[in-house]
């Protein structure tokens, strides 16, 4: 018969307790370590609980080559050169192709 793993200790925290214990943690700064001496929830599952950013982030402006390229104007411009350059290197590929299959025969 299979033996059932288990890990650790197997302590189980309420909703309210997680709450209690991110928002302290949150406004007074407090590491992984200092939770784990503190409240005795593991290192990992701090992290886990808090989620996987370093701190809380803003949300930043995208750069301006990314608006360019959501205002369709860039995208424009790049399915032009692409329809234009296209056929060209199509050609081209097709004819080295041709030209090792072939061994310069015409």
């Amino acid at each position: 018969m299979a033996k059932k793993v288990t890990r650790g200790p197997g302590r189980r925290y309420t909703a309210t307790q997680k709450q209690h214990i991110l928002e302290t943690a949150e406004k007074e700064g407090l590491t992984g370590e200092q939770v784990r001496k503190r409240f005795g929830v593991s290192t990992l599952t701090f992290y886990r609980w808090r989620g996987p950013v370093r701190g809380r982030r803003r949300p930043q402006a995208p750069p301006a080559d990314r608006v360019a390229l959501h205002d369709g104007t860039l995208r424009e411009q790049l399915r032009a050169g692409i329809r234009e350059a296209l056929p060209r290197l199509i050609q081209e590929e097709v004819a080295g192709v041709l030209e090792e299959l072939l061994g310069g025969r015409k």
